[in-house]
């Protein structure tokens, strides 16, 4: 039976990983797994980050209230495979992500680990930690994994970018919002982002 690993420093960090080893993992650092290669998360989100987070989720929250849709907050598993394959073993996902924020509409995708499957929603808050190379790997892998929106809410400049999965499985970029947020895939979903980012 393999062994569990409680120190980041016996870890390859340009190995290449599995979910079974992730689960391993008992360790104080948080990390995501993007197509096996490990990606360390920043410490803990800023006061700005979390009053953003907590904006949304409750945006969310309620408009979600009525619906089959769940809402999630990191740190929540959302486990991804290609979209053109089916559910694999442990052994054979090689993505494991907490996003910051994510919807589900399928119940089948949940089990008591997280997620297994592309959420509908995904939300990633920038923060100072992250990398131009982290999310650019994250946009790739939510188009290809089917996340049919991502929202990458931008602190700095106080926008949210949003893309939208079109019919060929491509992304496709909207204008920046500023002012007003509305979602693609919930048309009746308006967020007034000045209240959002205050």
């Amino acid at each position: 039976m393999p062994a569990i690993v409680t120190d980041i420093n016996d870890l390859d960090l340009n190995g290449t990983y599995t979910y079974a080893d992730y689960l391993l993992w008992q360790f104080e650092e948080r990390l995501e797994l993007i197509k096996g290669k490990i990606f360390k998360m920043s410490p803990a989100p800023n006061t700005r980050h979390q009053v953003i987070s907590t904006n949304l989720q409750g945006n969310l929250f309620i408009y979600l209230k009525d619906q089959p849709c769940r809402l999630f907050s990191a740190p929540f598993d959302v486990r991804l495979f290609d979209s053109k394959k089916s559910a694999l073993a442990n052994r054979d996902i090689y993505t494991v992500v907490q996003p910051d924020l994510c919807v589900i509409c399928d119940g089948t995708k949940l089990d008591e680990k997280g997620c297994l499957g592309a959420p509908d929603l995904v939300i990633e808050i920038l923060s100072p930690g992250n990398s131009q190379k982290e999310m650019y790997n994250k946009f790739l892998l939510y188009q290809e994994c089917g996340v049919r929106e991502y929202w990458l809410v931008d602190s700095d400049r106080n926008a949210v970018l949003s893309y939208v999965l079109n019919e060929t499985g491509r992304y496709v970029g909207l204008p920046p919002a500023v002012k007003a947020l509305q979602s693609a895939i919930f048309p009746d979903l308006k967020i007034d982002l000045d209240k959002i980012f205050n």
